[in-house]
């Protein structure tokens, strides 16, 4: 497991919380990200249901100050409702990141003093 928050370096940490779609859809989005910057969480662990017939929100802390080359477009069967919390800089390379790979679709933002939190839609590119 790579960890987010070494005291040798700078770190920028961004909150990713995906809802609203299958399990298989939010590990895409995870592990596109996952190979982008590094995660508070090892490449085994997958997002799971709870039980299938209720509500199930996956999480996982990237840092954006580790970023590494995307690696292209990926597929997904159904939208996946994304949101995004952390510094604005963060919030900002990380959305970029995610427009190399998928159709991005804004659908709100919230602003403090030192962070935001981005709601985003995000759909296969492939039309």
């Amino acid at each position: 497991m790579t960890t987010v928050n070494r005291p040798d370096q700078h770190t920028e940490p961004v909150v990713v919380t995906i809802s609203g779609c299958a399990k298989e859809d939010a590990h895409a989005v995870f592990e596109f990200l996952r190979h982008s910057y590094d995660c508070d969480r090892g490449a085994a662990d997958r997002p799971e249901y709870v039980s299938p017939d209720h509500p199930t929100v996956w999480t996982a802390t990237f840092d954006a100050a580790s970023a590494r080359p995307p690696s292209g477009p990926v597929s997904l069967a159904t939208p996946v409702e994304a949101e995004m919390q952390g510094g604005y800089w963060a919030v900002d390379r990380m959305t970029e990141t995610l427009t190399t790979a998928f159709r991005v679709e804004r659908q709100g933002t919230a602003a403090g003093d030192q962070e935001k939190d981005v709601q985003l839609r995000l759909l296969s590119r492939a039309a």
